[in-house]
């Protein structure tokens, strides 16, 4: 039997057979045009199902000219969330009040620069950070808890803070170009599986083989 199943709603199980209803595939639980979200890729939150949007991206409307792009397997952790360029203030004049917001024939700020938000994949979010508009973050990179993305990531970076910087790399960097590589997350699912000790333990010599 798989470990996992890729048309989960909640994919955790406790030890005693209980499910755990915090963390969702965030696939499998959202249905947003400016969303595009890969297998495996979970979230936990405390809200109801169907809110998992909101809660993920406050700001980011169906109306929106921006995307939310998250690949696969990637884990964000509770409280945890995007600020998209729909969130953004005018910032060229002399007040940043959102004047035009507050009547129907004027609402929005199309000229108002607009960028995708990308994650891509094996990336760990840590609680309570905020990632801000149109970041990219690289592959198997790690955000640590209540950090505040402002800049792109490289993959396989340990970044930090407010704003976040780079505390480490991971791996170096011929390592992180033969990862990137292999891109183990395209993989079929029987075969990351059955290389799980390879990919849990970081044997390179084992997952060149796989």
């Amino acid at each position: 039997m798989a470990l996992l199943d890729a048309q989960a709603i909640h994919p955790i199980t406790l030890p005693d057979g209980t499910v755990y209803r915090d963390t969702v595939y965030l696939k499998n639980v959202i249905d947003h045009p400016r969303m595009e979200i890969g297998n495996f890729s979970y979230y936990t939150h405390s809200g109801r199902r169907e809110d998992t949007a909101l809660i993920l991206a406050p700001y980011l409307g169906h109306a929106c000219r921006e995307r939310l792009v998250i690949g696969k397997f990637v884990q964000i952790a509770r409280g945890s969330y995007f600020i998209t360029s729909s969130a953004n203030h005018p910032m060229a004049g002399f007040t940043t009040y959102p004047f035009r917001i507050f009547k129907p024939e004027t609402f929005g700020y199309k000229d108002l620069p607009i960028k995708d938000t990308i994650v891509d994949h094996d990336v760990w979010i840590g609680q309570n950070a905020a990632i801000m508009p149109g970041v990219h973050i690289g592959s198997g990179a790690i955000v640590a808890a209540a950090s505040v993305v402002t800049r792109d990531v490289p993959p396989y970076a340990v970044v930090g803070g407010n704003p976040a910087s780079i505390i480490r790399m991971r791996y170096s960097s011929d390592v992180i170009d033969e990862l990137l590589g292999l891109a183990w997350w395209d993989w079929p699912l029987d075969r990351i599986e059955a290389n799980l000790p390879a990919l849990s333990s970081g044997d390179m010599t084992a997952l060149r083989r796989a």
